[in-house]
Parts: structure tokens; C-alpha cells; sequence
């Protein structure tokens, strides 16, 4: 099959907030593929190479689809989509989809890059290794601190949180937030005198750009090596987690 060929129609561009006009071009021609009988996570995907708004409000909810410009919630994207399509995805593949990021089998790695462009794809990666891959990584590590302090005799504390901070960061979770709010406008960091699982409640968004800057922290904190490595250690707790996406890079 020429994958080529079916990504044609779906141009990948990301612009700037006030740049970018409305969506109905992305919508339109997932609402047209769909009466001109195309699968859904064809035209799902399609729509989503289509799509300009790195962020929008939609039915009184805020979705912010690109994270510091350039990793791409795909995710989100599609259950925004999702509410485009009345019901035509079957009630298994749309819980396949929103839970666990699963599309059909007849869509391969290749045909998910084609169809959504090379930009986007990019930007999908970005998010994979950055949100996705970095939240199993604090998760793998944090057990790790956990079974050890566990052998010593130690009770289980949130400290282990910090502890496993200070080890991927080199740095305490507080630290590490109040330099992000600081960088990125994001909310004000913890009360000082608060303990160390009484951070600051931060949205689901805001989680998610923290996170992303963690990733990014990391990276320039570390050696190749074990960057590589502690990257390895992620994307080894997302299978342990049957939490992987599809569509992993090889």
C-alpha cells in the first residue's frame, strides 16, 4: 500500500497561538472522510495532520495540545476530536484509543507518521519521551528507592518521592517546581514549611509541562550515557505497566 499517497491530503503544520486561524478545515475533513466511508482512524489521524491550534477552549474545558511548542498531546487531540464523530467509533476501539492509545492493527507505525506528517510526528515523539517515557522513569526509580529503603528497615515515607528526585534531577521536587514556575509563568511552587507530599495542586496540564521540563532538565544534566539509560529504564516500566503506546519508536 502507498502510505505515501494517503498522507496527501493531510498537510502537518503547527502554528503560533495568534497565528493559527480556527479549526474547520481539520474538522471538515474528518467530518467529510466519514461520509465518504473512510475508516475512522484514517480520517482521525488525517484530521489530526491537519490540525493548526496548539491549544483552544471547546465546550468550557481547556485543551493544550502542543507543550512548550513542540510536543504534541496526541492523545488529547483525538479525544477532542472523538467528540466530532457521534458515535461512529465503535464503543472497544474508542476505550482502546482514550485509555491506552491503541488504534486498530491495520494501522502501522509507518502509516500513523505518514498520516499525521513528519512535523507532527516529530512533536509526537517529543511528548512520548517526554511526558510518557519520563513519568515511568520517575515511577521506576522511585520503587527502586522504595524496595531499598524497604530492605533497611525503613518505614514507607513520601520522602522516597524526593529521594528519587534528588537521584533523576539532582535536585528536590520543590527546588525543581519552583524553578519551572519560575521559568514557565506555571503556578506558584509548595509553602516551604509544607512536607514533601504537600506540593501545590497542579492541573493535569500543568503536570504535563512540568514534566516535560524535568525531561529536558535531565537531558542537559546528565551524560549521553545515562541519559540513554535512565530512558531505557522508562520505556522498560511501560511495558512492565501495559501502558506502552502503539506506536514506539524503533
Amino acid at each position: 500500500m502507498n502510505h505515501q499517497g494517503e498522507s496527501s491530503n493531510a498537510r502537518s503544520t503547527v502554528l503560533p497561538a495568534d497565528l493559527a486561524p480556527q479549526a474547520p478545515e481539520a474538522v471538515l475533513h474528518l467530518k467529510s472522510a466519514l461520509w465518504s466511508d473512510v475508516p475512522w482512524y484514517r480520517a482521525l489521524l488525517e484530521a489530526i495532520g491537519l490540525w493548526t491550534l496548539p491549544q483552544e477552549t471547546y465546550r468550557n474545558r481547556h485543551y493544550q495540545y502542543l507543550i512548550q511548542g513542540e510536543a504534541l498531546d496526541w492523545l488529547l487531540l483525538a479525544e477532542r476530536l472523538c467528540f466530532e464523530l457521534d458515535g461512529t467509533i465503535p464503543q472497544e476501539d474508542l476505550e482502546r484509543l482514550l485509555f491506552r492509545g491503541l488504534l486498530p492493527d491495520d494501522v502501522s507505525p509507518e502509516m500513523f507518521r505518514d498520516l499525521i506528517g513528519p512535523t507532527k510526528h516529530r512533536a509526537y515523539l517529543n511528548y512520548w519521551y517526554g511526558v510518557v517515557v519520563e513519568e515511568a522513569l520517575q515511577l521506576a526509580v522511585e520503587e527502586e528507592v522504595r524496595k531499598g529503603r524497604r530492605a533497611g528497615g525503613y518505614p514507607d515515607s513520601e520522602d522516597f518521592i524526593e529521594d528519587a528526585f534528588t537521584i533523576l534531577y539532582a535536585d528536590t521536587r520543590n527546588s525543581l517546581l519552583a524553578k519551572f514556575s519560575n521559568e514557565a509563568a506555571a503556578p506558584p511552587p509548595p509553602n516551604p514549611d509544607a512536607g514533601p507530599g504537600d506540593g501545590p495542586d497542579l492541573s493535569l496540564t500543568d503536570l504535563k509541562a512540568f514534566t516535560y521540563w524535568l525531561f529536558k532538565h535531565r537531558f542537559n544534566q546528565w551524560d549521553p550515557a545515562r541519559v540513554a539509560s535512565d530512558t531505557r529504564k522508562g520505556i522498560r516500566r511501560l511495558w512492565l505497566l501495559d501502558q506502552t503506546r502503539k506506536f514506539i519508536p524503533e
